[in-house]
């Protein structure tokens, strides 16, 4: 992991004024039975769509506070990623989608029986938001409350 004075002024800048959200408020609880009996699904940051979706916007005041649902049985091969920073190496995404978003892996937990089940649908935001209020107020409350009518246990948030 760099340290903030190995980067460049402009990197450490940005960094060290970049808003940093802390939750106090949300609970803890405790999983009701065995991973082996749960439900999971995949929810990411990595800007990950179907091919056919409309891609994350460039433009949005702020970051694209909008999510996209993937279902579980898609074709790896047909999620691409529209995620634009510059922040980060897409070379590891683009050769393997499992290193960030790991479908093939939860398939073969849960054929070991090591989870229960997937999840109907996965779920995907844009990372790198400025302003993330409308993913706290809005489309996160509305992904979880899916979530819970998909009847998930656990979800798995994996960045990009």
């Amino acid at each position: 992991m760099p340290r903030l004075e190995t980067l460049s002024e402009v990197q450490r800048r940005t960094l060290e004024f970049f808003p940093c959200l802390e939750n106090d408020a949300a609970p803890w609880t405790a999983p009701s039975h065995s991973l082996a009996q749960s439900r999971v699904a995949l929810v990411t940051t990595a800007g990950l769509h179907r091919r056919d979706d409309q891609p994350f916007a460039r433009d949005a005041a702020g970051g694209e506070a909008s999510y996209r649902v993937i279902p579980s049985d898609c074709d790896p091969a047909d999620v691409v990623q529209s995620h634009f920073s510059i922040g980060f190496d897409h070379t590891g995404i683009y050769r393997d989608l499992n290193v960030t978003f790991p479908m093939d892996r939860l398939g073969e937990l849960q054929e070991r029986g090591v989870i229960g089940s997937v999840s109907t649908n996965y779920y995907s935001f844009m990372g790198a938001l400025r302003d993330a209020s409308r993913v706290i107020e809005e489309t996160g409350p509305e992904v979880a409350r899916r979530l819970r009518e998909e009847g998930v246990d656990v979800a798995l948030l994996t960045p990009t």
